[in-house]
């Protein structure tokens, strides 16, 4: 991989590692789960070749610290923050962001917040549940996962977590990828660097059950706002993903603002499993918006 220029960027609450490499337009990165920065290392050589591409853990992951660690966690501070390196970073020209899964819904907000700075966010499977009609089945998910992890520990809560992320048994669709980046690598035998980073996504799993998970999962976003500016949204999901949860409000949203829903190699963990597919098809959701 090129080395990056590293950076550690004071916001509100925490300190941000960052890191950016190539040269051209901004494109920001924003990572969803427990991975970091990390997770778009399939990715970012291939990006900074048209881009200058930025990366960052988020506050509480992996090397980017909270001033305190019982912090609860808010969709619209994990904003700010990337607000705050869209500012350091490119202050004169409006960037493109790529948010996946947790980090898609970061994106989104990012976007209604300061539509000013951002050209183009491509939302790759936002979990946001509460804009789904059975969302109440949701809730209900979320909350026995926080009392499984309450009262018998994280993997026990893990599990929940990742059936209630699983289509119907009952639809006659293929079985999709579901879970989380590190249960994606952990399929394979890794080399010392990817080893290394799944032990560190491993290590951000309470923080991201506990924190994350309740919070992100419950935002509710403003949909009239996104859909004045769906002419800069591109709603992207995993080929292989459909019918899953997180699949479902890109899948829907795409529907209810009339942009053509697009569909990404591989399923949720798509960025980890098909790196080089992956980003093929974000250069073009980059350079193209088709409405159907």
């Amino acid at each position: 991989m090129t080395t990056p220029t590293i950076g550690r960027l004071r916001v509100k609450g925490a300190t941000l590692h960052y890191e950016v490499r190539g040269r051209g337009p901004l494109l920001l990165l924003i990572p969803g789960g427990t991975g970091g920065a990390a997770s778009f290392d399939g990715i970012v050589d291939d990006l900074a070749t048209e881009y200058t591409v930025a990366t960052y853990d988020p506050r509480g992951m992996s090397r980017s610290t909270l001033d305190d660690p019982e912090a609860e966690q808010r969709v619209a501070d994990h904003a700010d923050d990337a607000f705050r390196m869209l500012e350091l970073l490119s202050p004169a020209e409006p960037a493109r962001v790529l948010g996946v899964s947790s980090g898609a819904i970061v994106a989104l907000h990012l976007v209604t917040a300061h539509p000013e700075c951002v050209e183009r966010v491509v939302a790759h499977e936002p979990p946001m549940v509460e804009v789904l009609p059975d969302a109440p089945e949701h809730r209900v998910l979320i909350a026995r996962v926080q009392e499984t992890f309450r009262t018998q520990g994280l993997m026990p809560a893990m599990a929940v977590f990742a059936a209630g992320l699983k289509k119907d048994d009952n639809t006659s669709e293929p079985k999709a990828e579901t879970g989380t980046e590190a249960e994606a690598e952990a399929e394979v035998k890794l080399p010392p660097q990817a080893a290394a980073r799944a032990e560190q996504t491993m290590a951000n799993l309470p923080y991201f059950v506990g924190r994350i998970v309740p919070s992100f999962m419950s935002y509710v976003p403003d949909l009239h706002r996104l859909e004045a500016l769906s002419d800069r949204l591109v709603l992207a999901c995993g080929q292989d993903s459909r019918g899953e949860l997180p699949y479902r409000p890109a899948a829907l949203l795409a529907e209810r603002f009339g942009i053509e829903l697009q569909r990404f190699p591989g399923g949720h963990t798509g960025l980890t499993t098909h790196p080089a597919e992956f980003a093929a098809c974000l250069r073009k959701a980059l350079h193209t918006f088709a409405r159907p």
